[in-house]
């Protein structure tokens, strides 16, 4: 299988064609974003952090019967995925109100709340990803019901399953966006989940600390981003090195498979 031409080049990865139809490459980049892309940067060994995490995320979750486009990670910064059409829909899970929504409807930072909190966004920048409501989804055909009541029970299955494993290794999940794609096969279509679940997507907080472990560094300019990616991929026992490990020796190490499989 050969990496073919650019199909897609996303914030954050750029998705490439194969000479198999139904599979394509998923690369990482250090390119940080945030603010709808008004405050950019690019930060050496990002990508090859994300693409550990993920893989590790995804490989657990298929083992929990979780379906999702992950076939294989190739390289420190690429994955074969299976090509699927992707719902046009962020779907947002929050445990912990934090961000967006403590501003929106002034919530203290840090609420927790009594039961997961579902929200959909748009998945549109230029619209700067709007939320919208499920009657917004059926109205403008963006899924089906039956996609959704399927995507809602894989989510719970999901948030269920990595809350327990972040708290195994003393990190709280506080929210964490998903995307899910049509995988369509012999003319028939199933719902999977897609994309990347790494700390780019996460709200990750030390259980004790509640130092902030994920993209809100770079947000809030609370300090380099390597040290605290590095350290979620140590606790998850994918990276067997001390905090502060260097960009070289993350990208020296990316290559070696996990020891938890």
């Amino acid at each position: 299988m050969r990496k073919g031409k650019k199909l897609y080049e996303g914030k954050a990865k750029i998705i490439y064609a194969t000479t198999d139809k139904n599979l394509v490459i998923q690369y990482f980049k250090d390119d940080a974003t945030a603010f709808n892309n008004q405050k950019k940067s690019v930060i050496e060994g990002k990508g090859v952090l994300n693409n550990r995490i993920s893989e590790h995320i995804l490989s657990n979750l298929s083992q929990i019967g979780i379906k999702n486009h992950l076939v294989k990670r190739l390289n420190m910064r690429e994955q074969v995925v299976k090509l699927v059409e992707i719902i046009p829909i962020e779907f947002i899970v929050r445990n912990v109100a934090s961000g967006s929504i403590t501003k929106r409807l002034s919530i203290e930072d840090g609420t927790i709340l009594k039961e997961p909190l579902i929200e959909y966004c748009l998945k549109d920048d230029k619209l700067g990803d709007p939320l919208i409501s499920e009657e917004h989804i059926y109205a403008f055909e963006w899924a089906e019901k039956d996609e959704i009541k399927k995507i809602k029970k894989m989510i719970l299955r999901i948030n269920d399953f990595m809350v327990g494993m972040f708290r195994g290794v003393n990190i709280r999940l506080i929210d964490f966006k998903l995307e899910f794609g049509r995988l369509k096969s012999d003319g028939k279509s199933e719902v999977i989940l897609a994309d990347e679940i790494s700390p780019d997507t996460c709200r990750l907080w030390d259980s004790v600390t509640d130092k902030k472990l994920d993209k809100d560094r770079f947000r809030k300019g609370l300090g380099d981003l390597i040290p605290a990616y590095s350290e979620v991929a140590r606790r998850l026992g994918i990276l067997h090195e001390q905090t502060n490990v260097s960009v070289v020796n993350i990208t020296k190490l990316s290559s070696v498979k996990s020891k938890r499989k």
